[in-house]
Formats: structure tokens, sequence, C-alpha cells
């Protein structure tokens, strides 16, 4: 962790909704290191997934600043932030958005296709090993309603993972899935994240924030506590203490 990959500084979002406004988040301050694995934890409307979308660039601030990998983010041209977006941040959403109508493979590879200076065989690397990273290359041929829950967020993460990003950000990423699958798919993250990759994980289940090695809490827009958990949960063991399953 040799360097502030995300620097937050009096952060603000005020969502006008008529003439009543809505303060999502209110002054808050982060940084936070490259190659951390970090839990954002706190109830409905506390200001976690406001901060998740102003993090992954889908949003913007009222006012503050934030910088991403020295990159003063709220200075910089709409089309330039659409590169930026798509180069160094990946995105897992609770609900997977997959193309219902293409392969695995053809999802995973579609953050690519806008690279258009990158050739067919190093689309095709690189889409392969976002499959392989995620354990879903055997599955990449299949089409989303042939895939299990839990496979259909492997692809989800594949496509995030595909360009190769510095920070891969997760809102809610399991969801919808049952307890077991839920930690396979930990699994997958503490693997990428092992691989050198930072993650931002927002979840409001306790027990899956223990998988990170340092968990914010979100209460009414402002940061209530921001911990390090110096014995975080291993998905790899948790996955081998319980009974086995069938394969899909």
């Amino acid at each position: 962790m040799s360097k502030a990959l995300v620097n937050i500084e009096k952060l603000t979002k005020t969502y006008h909704m008529g003439v009543v406004e809505v303060h999502a988040l209110r002054g808050v301050d982060l940084t936070i290191q490259s190659g951390e694995f970090i839990a954002i934890m706190g109830a409905s409307g506390s200001g976690k997934t406001t901060l998740m979308n102003l993090i992954g660039c889908l949003d913007k601030p009222t006012t503050g600043k934030y910088s991403l990998d020295g990159i003063d983010v709220h200075t910089i041209p709409e089309e330039e932030l659409a590169a930026l977006r798509n180069l160094k941040i990946g995105y897992v959403f609770q609900s997977f958005y997959l193309l219902s109508r293409t392969t695995a493979y053809e999802n995973v590879e579609l953050p690519l296709l806008y690279r258009t200076k990158l050739a067919h065989h190093d689309r095709r690397e690189l889409t392969l090993k976002a499959l392989r990273d995620v354990n879903i290359e055997d599955r990449a041929h299949h089409f989303p309603n042939q895939l299990s829950g839990g496979q259909q967020q492997r692809v989800a993460i594949a496509r995030a993972i595909v360009n190769e990003p510095v920070i891969l950000l997760a809102d809610e990423p399991t969801g919808n899935l049952d307890s077991r699958t839920s930690i396979e798919v930990m699994a997958v993250f503490q693997k990428l994240h092992q691989s050198g990759i930072t993650v931002i994980l927002v979840t409001h289940e306790q027990d899956i924030s223990q998988y990170a090695q340092r968990i914010i809490s979100f209460k009414d827009g402002k940061i209530r506590s921001d911990v390090i958990n110096n014995n975080p949960k291993n998905a790899l063991e948790d996955l081998k203490a319980l009974p086995p399953l069938d394969e899909d």
C-alpha cells in the first residue's frame, strides 16, 4: 500500500427533490491507499452508495474535492471522464446487468470494444484472462440464462476487471445471492485483491464486511467509524468448512 489511490476532501452531495434538499453526504474526508480491501457499511440512506457512485465517477459532488490515482476528477471534461471510468475503474452491481442475448465471453469483451486501437488478438487474450481470473472460463460460451446467479456475478466481475482497472468497486455484490454463493463471490474478490487490485465493497451485511481488511461505517451522510480488521475471514477456508454440493 505505497500510495494514495483515492483522496477525498470535504465531499458533499445534495439532491433536490422539489423544494426538499436531501443531504446524502455531509463533508466526507477519506484516503484510500493502493492495494487496500475496504468494506463500506451503513443502513439504507446512510450515504454509502452515494459515495461509491462518486468514487466511480458515475456522479459528481456538490462541493469538495476528489482525486483518483492523482487525477482531479472534478476538473476534467466529460469525454476524459468517460475514458477514466473505462480504463481505471471496474464496477460490479447487485444486479448483474449482463446482456441476455450475448454469451459470457461477449459480455466480458464489451468494455474492450471501446478501445478502438486494441487488436482482436489482444482483446481475446484480455477477455480469456478475465474469465480465468474468476474461474468461469469453462462457461465462456454460455448465455446468462444458462448460468447460476453466482456464475452470472462472476461474469460481471470479469467484465469489471477486463480493462485491468486500478480500482474495483462493488455495490452490494452478494445482495441477490444465497449464503454459500456469497462466500464463493467473496473468495473471488479476495483473490483479486491478493493479485494487487484495490477493492471497495459496499454492503449492509456484517458477515460479508468481515472479509475486508478495513471497515468504514456511514450514518447520516458521515463516516462514523473507520477501523482496521486485523483478522479478516478467509473465504476459501469458509467454503471448505461447508458441506460439499454437486456441481451445477
